[in-house]
């Protein structure tokens, strides 16, 4: 139950992070291309079981081609036992040809059929997966242009300088959710490899996973940033810091009135 990832569970989470995006930002992009990753993951949930099964027909249709093979090989066979009782050397020295060039080009057709159904799997694959990159990338440009360091007021902004209404809190939840949608893209993308032993296919994998943690890694960044500025600035609960609290010891001794000494 736990050892395998469950494509109905990840279309889930991707869906519920739409909601939680589209709650906290009405109207975001994000939330627009978080639903373009729900159709996708969606898709490919259908896609990889598709893959994952048999294609009974391209295998039947190799058992068959293999069937007339050893069919032919078994007529040549005869054939060449035939002439081998005859004194034409040449016709058998043609025919022991012939039949070597059949068998070369037959053992060539069964092996391209055989790996036929694996190169069509990793083909879609490929394809799937680099679609997957692509909203990667796109998610990527959503978090790109929300820089840290434009509340510190270091450099005014100019009239190209792109619109930032966002709070440090809400800063910090609209980076985290694009680290949640990278995170959620390399898992679709992990169920490719899960059910596949390709080669290609577990390196493109890998790769789109090294590429989401990079990125991620980036958005953790600017995520620690916006954080340490709002400690600094008392915003870390939303609240002003409040006072040290005054007890007897840092109490400063005032003293006595007359009517008191009295």
């Amino acid at each position: 139950m736990y050892r395998t990832l469950d494509a109905d569970k990840i279309v889930a989470t991707i869906s519920a992070l739409e909601r939680r995006i589209s709650e906290r930002f009405p109207g975001a992009g994000l939330a627009k291309v978080c639903a373009e990753l729900s159709e996708i993951a969606s898709e490919n949930r259908e896609r990889v079981a598709r893959i994952a099964r048999p294609h009974v027909g391209l295998r039947a249709l190799t058992v068959g081609v293999i069937a007339v093979v050893f069919g032919l090989l078994v007529y040549v066979g005869m054939i060449t036992k035939l002439r081998s009782g005859t004194d034409d050397v040449f016709g058998i020295v043609q025919g022991i040809e012939a039949s070597a060039n059949l068998l070369i080009m037959m053992a060539a057709a069964i092996f391209s059929l055989v790996t036929l159904e694996g190169r069509w799997k990793r083909n879609e694959s490929l394809a799937d997966l680099h679609e997957l990159r692509s909203i990667v990338h796109v998610i990527d440009m959503h978090q790109l242009t929300k820089d840290p360091s434009i509340d510190a007021g270091v450099t005014p902004p100019t009239p190209s300088s792109p619109a930032r209404r966002l709070s440090p809190p809400e800063l910090v939840r609209y980076l985290d959710y694009c680290s949640e949608m990278l995170s959620l893209t390399a898992k679709v993308a992990a169920l490719y490899a899960q059910n596949s032993s390709d080669p290609a296919v577990i390196e493109a994998v890998n790769d789109l996973e090294r590429l989401t943690t990079n990125m991620s890694s980036k958005i953790w960044q600017k995520i620690t940033i916006v954080q340490a500025t709002m400690e600094r600035s008392g915003m870390a609960t939303g609240q002003p810091k409040q006072a040290p609290a005054i007890t007897p010891s840092t109490m400063v001794p005032t003293a006595p009135s007359p009517t008191a000494a009295s």
